[in-house]
């Protein structure tokens, strides 16, 4: 950020900062003495210049110095930043309930997403009704299992574009073609339509779109850090993402009034859908749901269902072709359980492959979907690891941090899906080693809607072709930089080229 802007928003909180300053200074106690050690901030920004254009690294290395939980000052804000399994442990299991509710970024509150959304509405009668709705009637394993074949025509859809650009030596992006499928799976099963397909530039439309919502919600804000600057949002990104929001919710809504129109004059084409909008719509009319809130949980599940797919899929890919043995491994797997008969693996035949699972709990630790968990807020202060969380500091878990822990993991910079094979560590909130969709009662409850996902495509891509990099770059040489975000995605975009097996 400019000097120049930098100077203007000293100025406009100067005098806010020393006044509070004045008024606290007879009241203090030895309370600052509790909180968990970090960084010396400096005067007005705190630690803000500690973070770094990466926060996820910035804060590991100071996690090196400071211990696994560490305070830092971010502008007005205390932010307590746990990087540990222990310290994930005693948070989630023994505090759970007091640190339940979020702050709420300055850039959520965007049309009034953060007053509709289940993933930004604090512990309520309402976050309870969201919650249920969303795990017992949208994404339970009844369900789930019920739309399995939906899934599977999914993945034969990609299947066959992968073929079209095997005969033709055609490169793909890995994360363009799955965000393309995790797309149609879910408005498949949401609303019975497709939004995409692979020719089109559809999808990369809808991608950029819910990118840029990602970005926007994830960029640091200096009006999260001093909240004054709130009233006038100084770098337009509450403004930004109100037209992301507005033109999603629009794209939503065509589909919503024309679905309640053939409800209300009972003329489906064919016969009822009971997807995810009928059941909505159902609990809508039941007066149990409005439509802003159907609106925004719409958002939330194209917002975790989509792009994070898609960036663990890439991730994973990448690995894999940057380490050919891992990925021979693999797919001698498939042959040995499946058979060379096997043309298309099911869901039914994912718990059979436990090396596959390895790989993705593997690409989990070492590329976390995202490299924070969302934050949590104390409500009270709040004793955890020997220290104190002060009553409404915010609370980040480093995800990032974790799985790369040497105290946890042997040789933690290295793609490993042995160390996998026999565990009994998961990912489902139990294992605070490896939380990738969070634990408590703000656990994802799109987990297993996405694990199904991610496990199909994985596997029938890997089971179908063998891959080699495009531009007859060598393995060693694929980039595995990284950019922040709410979702941690790969700078240089995987472009791979699918060879068709010889054994399928």
């Amino acid at each position: 950020m400019e000097f120049s802007i930098l100077a203007l928003i000293a100025c406009i909180i100067f005098m806010c900062f020393h006044f509070a300053k004045i008024l606290t200074k007879n009241s203090r106690t030895n309370f600052s003495d509790q909180l968990p050690p970090g960084p010396k901030p400096i005067p007005i920004f705190g630690n803000i210049f500690d973070l770094g254009e990466k926060p996820h690294r910035s804060c590991a290395n100071l996690a090196k110095i400071h211990g696994p939980l560490i305070s830092l000052k971010l502008g007005t804000v205390t932010t307590i930043v746990v990087s540990s399994k222990d310290v994930a442990k005693e948070m989630f299991l023994k505090n759970d309930q007091s640190l339940s509710n979020r702050p709420i970024p300055d850039s959520v509150r965007a049309s009034n997403h953060d007053k509709l959304s289940m993933t930004w509405l604090p512990v309520s009668a309402k976050w309870r009704n969201l919650r249920k709705i969303a795990a017992v009637q949208l994404l339970s394993p009844q369900r789930l299992d019920a739309s399995q074949n939906n899934r599977l025509g999914k993945v034969e859809q990609l299947l066959k574009y992968v073929q079209e650009c095997a005969q033709k030596q055609k490169p793909i992006g890995i994360s363009s073609a799955a965000f393309t499928t995790s797309l149609n799976l879910l408005s498949n099963s949401v609303f019975s339509k497709e939004f995409a397909n692979y020719d089109s530039s559809a999808s990369q439309e809808f991608k950029q779109l819910m990118w840029c919502i990602m970005v926007e919600i994830g960029r640091p804000n200096y009006a999260d850090f001093f909240p004054i600057l709130g009233y006038i949002d100084p770098f337009g990104i509450r403004r930004r993402l109100t037209t992301y929001f507005d033109k999603l919710i629009d794209m939503f809504q065509v589909v919503v009034r024309e679905r309640q129109q053939d409800r209300l004059t009972n003329c489906y084409d064919v016969k009822p859908t009971n997807d995810i909008l009928d059941t909505l719509l159902n609990i809508y009319e039941d007066n149990e749901l409005s439509m802003g809130e159907l609106n925004h949980l719409l958002v939330d599940i194209f917002d975790a269902g989509t792009d994070t797919t898609a960036s663990t899929l890439e991730w994973a890919m990448a690995e894999l072709v940057k380490n050919p043995n891992i990925m021979t491994k693999v797919q001698n797997e498939f042959q040995q359980v499946l058979g060379n008969n096997c043309s298309l693996i099911k869901e039914s035949d994912i718990p059979n492959l436990p090396y596959l699972q390895a790989i993705i709990k593997e690409t989990f630790r070492l590329h976390p979907p995202t490299v924070f968990l969302l934050p949590r807020k104390a409500e009270v202060d709040v004793g955890l690891y020997g220290y104190t969380v002060p009553k409404n500091a915010q609370i980040l878990v480093n995800l990032w941090a974790i799985g790369r822990d040497p105290k946890i993991w042997s040789h933690p910079e290295v793609f490993l899906p042995e160390r996998f094979v026999g565990s009994t560590i998961d990912y489902k909130g139990r294992d605070f080693e490896l939380l990738p969709f969070g634990a408590g009662r703000r656990i994802c409850p799109g987990l297993g809607f996405a694990n199904r996902m991610l496990s199909l495509m994985l596997a029938n891509l890997l089971h179908s072709f063998d891959w080699k990099l495009a531009n007859d770059m060598e393995p060693k040489d694929l980039d595995m930089e990284e950019k922040f975000g709410i979702t941690l995605q790969k700078v240089e975009p995987l472009q791979v080229i699918p060879i068709p097996r010889k054994s399928v």
